[in-house]
């Protein structure tokens, strides 16, 4: 039995942000979790309706969008900026603490550019070094901290960095102090095997099922780098992963999907 203090990871992305209603009812059921805590958001779909607006055309690569700098303004603006600090109110008017983060404030998390022998992936970040020390502190003043996919690389420059590995980095740096539990929060109830069925759901995956679900094309596109995250955060420290609805926080009995090694 560990004697480190629990650690709730929790990141949202996928519909949930774009939905005013559904946010409203996360972030009040994100508030009735006791104990410590920290929230990750993404926004690829506000970012991606807004680069269309002013005409830009997103490019994705399994599920990871392609970051020039016209994208990066974008991204910036709405991951750090409206959905960041909409979060925060209204976590506030929950009386949930909460502060938000990039990664380049109090130099919480720093990236390097994405060097891919093929692929420009542009102005996205690849995690190296997460401030565990300052993370720590935060959480036991009685912050929330409140992230959005955005980093640095300590050299000025800002970076695009995929909200899911955010969240898996923070897990396996926070794992040193505290007993982690990472939950993907998203408008499915977990990882289907079809996806018009919500009652598809697969009730645990391990490494051997992802393979063979992988090879089979039942898993596929931003899936693929989500469950990725899941197993190398497992195989570095943190306790416990879910995948699911948010509707599995305060309902212990809700469908979801567990990653297990």
């Amino acid at each position: 039995m560990s004697n480190k203090p629990s650690l709730s990871i929790i990141k949202i992305g996928g519909n949930i942000i774009d939905n005013p209603v559904e946010l409203s009812q996360f972030l009040a059921d994100f508030s009735k979790i006791e104990g410590n805590k920290i929230l990750v958001h993404g926004g690829g779909k506000s970012a991606t309706k807004m680069a269309q607006s002013i005409g830009l055309t997103p490019q994705m690569i399994d599920g990871r969008r392609i970051t020039d700098q016209p994208m990066l303004d974008v991204v910036v603006m709405i991951y750090a900026g409206e959905i960041n600090k909409n979060i925060v109110a209204q976590l506030q008017a929950n009386n949930t603490n909460a502060m938000g983060f990039s990664g380049a404030d109090g130099n919480l998390i720093q990236s390097t550019k994405r060097n891919h022998p093929t692929i420009d992936y542009g102005f996205v970040g690849d995690v190296q070094k997460v401030n565990t020390s300052l993370l720590e502190t935060l959480i036991n003043i009685g912050i929330v901290p409140v992230f959005c996919a955005i980093t640095h690389d300590k050299k000025g420059q800002l970076l695009n960095t995929n909200a899911d590995t955010i969240a898996s980095e923070l897990a396996i740096a926070a794992s040193e102090v505290f007993e982690v539990t990472l939950n993907y929060c998203f408008e499915k109830s977990g990882v289907l095997t079809d996806v018009e069925d919500e009652n598809s759901v697969i009730e645990q995956i391990n490494s051997a099922l992802y393979a063979k679900l992988k090879a089979e094309g039942a898993i596929h596109s931003g899936m693929i780098p989500k469950l990725d995250n899941c197993f190398n955060s497992l195989s570095k420290g943190v306790q416990k992963i879910k995948i699911g609805h948010h509707r599995m926080l305060q309902n212990k009995a809700a469908l979801h999907t567990t990653i297990t090694l």
